[in-house]
């Protein structure tokens, strides 16, 4: 699951939605000696993750991809995830997304004195470019891919996945919406984002 989501399926505290992110910034961190709302939002994520990665949904959504393509499937699923949230924002929050997406950058930017030296870097990205608000735009969603794969540190054959995920693009979304559903109901959500 990416960054977007995280933050929406947290539970409701600024430092919860924090730790929520944090779970992806946790190595060499003393999660202990964090205040007790952010280990909440970190083991949250942990548990979204793990969630994620064995649903039958989302198993089915990787095998998709070529077989150049697979080892990086969850990669460009937990991207495209975002984008398919932000698409069906009403389907799952009676909140406004603009307003949601405002307050959390604001909670990021307040609460660094939380988040390790990585973690400030790529929150202050996501908030100075709108990581969130241009995963709205499907083409959006190819650059960020695309600028991932140029990151990676081995040859690969990444960049490009998003024609993939055009191609399969009506199954992906529906499977998208089944398995976040599932999610919310089996974890029991209720966030501030799916409140009314």
């Amino acid at each position: 699951m990416n960054h977007l989501a995280h933050l929406f399926l947290a539970p409701d505290s600024p430092e919860a939605r924090v730790g929520s992110i944090l779970g992806d910034f946790c190595r060499g961190v003393r999660v202990q000696g964090l205040p007790e709302q952010v280990q909440l939002g970190v083991r949250h994520h942990l548990s979204v993750d793990g969630y994620t990665d064995r649903h039958p949904q989302v198993l089915a959504s990787r095998r998709l991809f070529s077989s150049r393509r697979r080892r990086f499937a969850g990669v460009a699923l937990d991207i495209l995830y975002d984008h398919y949230l932000l698409r069906y924002w009403p389907e799952f929050s009676g909140r406004d997304p603009d307003a949601f997406i405002r307050q959390v950058y604001r909670e990021l930017r307040e609460h660094e004195h939380l988040m390790p030296d990585p973690m400030i870097r790529v929150t202050r990205r996501i908030t100075l470019d709108d990581w969130f608000g241009h995963y709205r735009d499907f083409d959006s969603i190819g650059y960020a891919l695309d600028r991932v794969a140029g990151r990676i540190r081995f040859p690969n054959r990444f960049e490009g996945i998003i024609e993939e995920i055009h191609h399969h693009n009506e199954e992906l979304e529906a499977r998208f919406l089944r398995f976040f559903r599932e999610l919310q109901r089996d974890l029991g959500v209720c966030t501030q984002a799916t409140r009314v």
